[in-house]
């Protein structure tokens, strides 16, 4: 019996000709999810090739920092290192695989042998967040947006500083007053975002978090920020009027979760240059907003959003309101508590011409038409799964004005939603109606029994 024929010999791998700048040009053509998948995994010089375009990455296993990610990644320009700063959960028995639990871009391992098993999120320790970031600093120069957190020591933040240069953009978390002191070493920083550290979320003491010193440390060192979001920050009407009085180029402000004293809305008017005002997931807006004669306004905002904000209490959404009676863009999404009385404060921003509606379930159609029909310079209205406002309701005046309108989202109920949907297909109409027997012409339906009769032929 004759033996097999050897297979053929593997052919010549035609892109070892072309030279590694002309390879990263037709890589770099490829969308990014091709880059990171299928074309990394092709030989290791691809990985390596795919490696240096790389500019966004999310670092899960901090080992990886201080030894395979400059080699692995050394063009980056954006990096997350966040999740890799959450120390992993004791080891689990080894039949049993740990719960994983996640939440946006972030996954937890639940600790089965912990009591409870998800409580306050266990971080390294400081001097290994220390070690990972004077490594970043030494290997990316180049750094444009870095995400950390912050540690009780000030070295790893400093040498950030003083190896990434162009450093534009920052995000910290796990922060206190005394992690904010290295930040005005940053020459560059145009967008900074604080996340408080809670003693629930963060297992910190009670003399943890930012407060009104930390935020005049930030205020006196970053005066050229222009973007600053304060996520679960203490503080009060102290600490806001130094950002506004420092930060003359600040353009956008985000409070979210604030544990703020009563009084801090009124510092907002030395917020000179502020455009948009956006707050997020506030259970409480101002406890105790002063007399309005003393709260002044934001001359040069132009935008104010409300997302997912309890809105129950009067006293302080109409501070607010006074506060940004100047705004032209208003957005509402998500809150709680927007009746049509408290709806109605709305009316003292007398110059809106954009307004955005979406999920206030308790707003109606009487309270919607008694604000927008008062704006003379409404443009835009955008109304969404406000199950209240009704399109049977909708009155001559209300369709006026929203014939006069440049653009117009309306779809407050899924019922008016499946309406639009369902034009033209003869579906929506009562059951009885719709599905009411026809009698084919080869067909006839005598008491009850049904007689066919063949084709061209007639009873």
């Amino acid at each position: 019996m004759a033996a097999a024929a050897p297979p053929p010999p593997p052919e010549p791998d035609q892109t070892l000709a072309l030279p590694d700048a002309l390879l990263l040009r037709v890589l770099a053509c490829l969308p990014e999810p091709h880059l990171t998948g299928a074309a990394s995994l092709v030989c290791r010089r691809w990985t390596r090739l795919a490696g240096r375009l790389r500019r966004r990455l999310a670092v899960r296993d901090w080992g990886f920092v201080a030894h395979r990610l400059p080699y692995r990644f050394p063009d980056l320009a954006d990096l997350d290192l966040f999740p890799a700063s959450i120390a992993a959960p004791t080891a689990a028995a080894p039949h049993a695989a740990a719960p994983l639990l996640t939440c946006g871009a972030l996954s937890l391992t639940l600790d089965t042998s912990a009591d409870p098993p998800l409580g306050a999120c266990r971080f390294l320790d400081d001097d290994a967040l220390d070690r990972g970031l004077a490594a970043v600093a030494a290997s990316f120069p180049n750094l444009r947006r870095l995400s950390a957190t912050a540690a009780a020591e000030s070295g790893g933040l400093m040498a950030i500083a003083g190896g990434c240069l162009t450093l534009q953009e920052l995000e910290l978390h796990r922060c206190t007053d005394l992690a904010l002191r290295p930040v005005s070493a940053f020459a560059h920083l145009q967008i900074l975002r604080i996340v408080a550290a809670s003693p629930a979320l963060y297992g910190t003491g009670e003399g943890g978090g930012v407060t009104d010193i930390g935020l005049t440390i930030l205020a006196h060192g970053c005066k050229r920020l222009v973007k600053l979001e304060l996520l679960g920050c203490e503080g009060s009407y102290d600490g806001i009027a130094a950002v506004g009085r420092c930060c003359a180029m600040l353009e956008e402000l985000t409070i979210a979760d604030h544990r703020m004293d009563g009084g801090w809305l009124a510092a907002l008017a030395f917020c000179g240059n502020l455009k948009t005002l956006r707050l997020q997931g506030c259970s409480r807006i101002d406890d105790d907003p002063g007399p309005a004669e003393h709260l002044g306004a934001c001359l040069t905002l132009e935008s104010l959003q409300l997302h997912r904000c309890q809105l129950r209490d009067r006293r302080a959404l109409h501070a607010l309101y006074l506060v940004c009676e100047g705004a032209r863009e208003i957005q509402v999404q998500n809150c709680w508590g927007l009746e049509d009385d408290m709806f109605a404060l709305v009316g003292l921003c007398r110059r809106v011409k954009f307004l955005s509606l979406e999920r206030c379930s308790l707003l109606t159609t009487r309270g919607l038409e008694s604000v927008i029909t008062s704006w003379s310079d409404l443009q835009s209205l955008e109304v969404v799964s406000c199950n209240k406002i009704k399109d049977e309701e909708i009155t001559p005046a209300l369709s006026e004005l929203f014939s006069n309108l440049k653009e117009l989202k309306w779809r407050p109920d899924n019922k008016s939603l499946l309406a639009a949907s369902l034009v033209g297909t003869g579906m929506g109409k009562k059951g009885r109606v719709f599905f009411k027997r026809q009698i084919l012409p080869t067909h006839q339906r005598i008491k009850g029994k049904v007689l066919k009769y063949p084709a061209g032929v007639t009873s």
